[in-house]
Formats: structure tokens, sequence, C-alpha cells
């Protein structure tokens, strides 16, 4: 009999091309297949390490694309699938929400309708070689809203997504449970802070801060900068993941967090630090000389915090990286590239 075989969306994108190099390297048993469109924030520099993986395979194409996505099904045993396919970008999806719609509900969509498919034959009946079969969606905590001074979001908060990204987030959210629900579906749900690490696309704050810095650029910061985030370490994102999709319990959702929330202007503040340290300015100022306050984003969350208790306690993961010593791994990183 074949492999089975991961079909992981989106692997090209920032948490994708860190997750796929370690998966299919930690499962050589799996044919992973990796169906990205390479979008702008794709990047198959960022798969150099899958080179010498012989159980590995990128197709390129979109999650809308239903014929695609059906050969995809029809010619490989499909018996997992991981999703990260999305637009994710809060700016971008206030300028062009239609984008958002098309790629995070339509798309989500056509892979669970494949799925339902191929590995049911009638609601709650599954076919015979495909018991095991899952479908993992990864989300954001932004479907949660903002909180205030205090609390956490669970996995019990009600959503109150405030913009088209997180609206469109929390839509595929609710088509995946619904799959589930009405056809059974084995799927599990990860809700994830902030990620930050290596690979990241250069719109994001992290590395914005670090480019524009080297670069010698104003630091863009919204409003005073107070709005708070919870960081989370790309690869112990990619562990997590790993835990739900092997060891998750079907139809249930995991919070994923890094207990280290920072406010936007002391990310600044410590990226500038630590730049000083390691790639002091040329004119001999201080990197803290380019921050520029700007106006505020519209409908900007004021605090985003996860409580990941229940992953923790169910599944045994725990965070392996602090944010002082991620930040450091991320800005070395950077600075490698830059060389």
């Amino acid at each position: 009999m074949s492999k089975a075989c991961i079909l992981v969306t989106g692997g090209a994108g920032f948490i994708g091309s860190n997750f796929v190099p370690w998966f299919a390297a930690k499962y050589p048993q799996y044919h992973v297949i990796n169906l990205d469109k390479l979008t702008y924030a794709g990047n198959l520099e960022n798969l150099k390490e899958c080179a010498g993986l012989d159980n590995y395979e990128f197709v390129r194409g979109d999650i809308c694309d239903g014929a695609l996505v059906e050969k995809i099904f029809a010619d490989n045993r499909v018996t997992g699938v991981i999703h990260f396919a999305a637009e994710s970008h809060v700016d971008n999806s206030i300028a062009n929400p239609g984008a958002f719609i098309e790629t995070n509900l339509v798309g989500t969509f056509t892979l669970l309708d494949a799925a339902r498919r191929h590995w049911l034959t009638a609601p709650g009946q599954v076919r015979p070689g495909y018991e095991g079969a899952r479908f993992h969606h990864i989300s954001t905590d932004e479907v949660y809203g903002s909180l205030g001074k205090d609390g956490f979001f669970s996995e019990k908060t009600p959503y109150d997504p405030s913009s088209p990204y997180s609206a469109s987030k929390a839509g595929s959210d609710f088509l995946v449970r619904a799959y589930g629900r009405t056809y059974g579906l084995n799927v599990t749900v990860s809700n994830c802070s902030n990620n930050y690490g290596p690979k990241q696309h250069p719109e994001k704050l992290i590395p914005k801060i670090i480019s524009n810095a080297l670069a010698g650029k104003k630091i863009p910061v919204y409003g005073e900068g107070k709005n708070v985030r919870d960081w989370l370490f790309v690869m112990d994102h990619c562990r997590a993941i790993d835990l739900i999709f092997h060891q998750g319990k079907s139809g249930e959702t995991y919070n994923i967090g890094g207990h280290n929330e920072r406010t936007n202007i002391e990310i600044v503040h410590k990226i500038c630090d630590l730049l000083d340290e390691r790639r002091p300015r040329k004119d001999g100022g201080l990197y803290r000389e380019l921050i520029s306050f700007v106006a505020d984003r519209p409908g900007h969350d004021l605090r985003y915090a996860i409580d990941a208790d229940k992953l923790c306690r169910e599944l045994g993961w725990k965070a392996e990286e602090t944010f002082d010593t991620g930040i450091v791994k991320t800005l070395d990183w950077y600075l490698n590239q830059q060389q």
C-alpha cells in the first residue's frame, strides 16, 4: 500500500514553511504534499530544507480550485489535511476584503468538501481505510475580538471579530465545525496568538521593525504603541499543531499561546536595543531614534491573550521559548539573511 498522504496547504507561507520541512523530516512514513498558490506571502526559498526529502512534493495551486483539489485527493491516499493557507494581514483585509472572503471561506469549504467526499460514504459513515483521516484547521485568536486589561481568551470565549480578516477566519472555523457536526468529519481547530520567528513576511510587525531599522528608515508604530499581543515562537506553534493533529480529540478546539504578552512599543524597544548590540548604526545613533508614531489602524483590537491550559493539560504541550529567547533567535536569523 502507498504511503499515507498528508496535504498541507499554504506551506510556503511563514508558519507553513517552518512546519513543512520539520514535519516531513520527522515523519518519513508520510507523503507530504504542499499545496500553495505562491501569492506575495509564499516563498519557495523558505523551503530549501525540503530539497533532500524524498517524501515531499510541492504543488502550485489555489485551494479554491475545486478541480485541482479533487485531483490531489483522487491521485493520492490523502488521510490528513493540515490547513494553513489563508489571507492573513489585517491592513490588507481592510483595503481588499474580497480576497479574504474568497480564500479563507471558499477555499476552506473546497478542502472540507473534498475531504468529506473521499473520507465518508455518508454522514457518519467512514470509508474503509480512512478511519483515522483528520482535517486540522489553523486559525487565529483574532476571531475572539479584543480583551480589556485583564482576562484571557479560552476555547469557550464567544466570537467577536473586528476586521474583515478575523471575520473571514471566524467563518472558516464555523465551517470546519459544521462539517464535523453535520457529516461526522474528523476535524480539529486551533486558534493561535501572534507568531514570530524566521521566515516571516516583511509586512508583519517584527520583520518590519528589523528591516526598517537596518535600512535607517522610520519605524512606524500605530497610535501610542499600547496594543498588547501574546507572542508565540513559530516552532512552538509547529509542535502544538503536530500534537493536535495526532493526539487531539475529534471535534475539539485548542488554543495555542506563548504566555508572552508585550505591548507593541515594548517589542520595538526590545528589537532596537538588541540591534544596538548586534549591528550598531554606522552614524553612531540609537535605533530607538527611528521610532515614528502614526495614525492608529481602524478597529484596532487593544489586547489579545490566550489561555492555552487545555492544550497543556490534555496533550502535554509546553512552549519551549520565552519571548526573550525567541526574539534573539529571530533577530539572528534576519541578520544572517543580510550577509
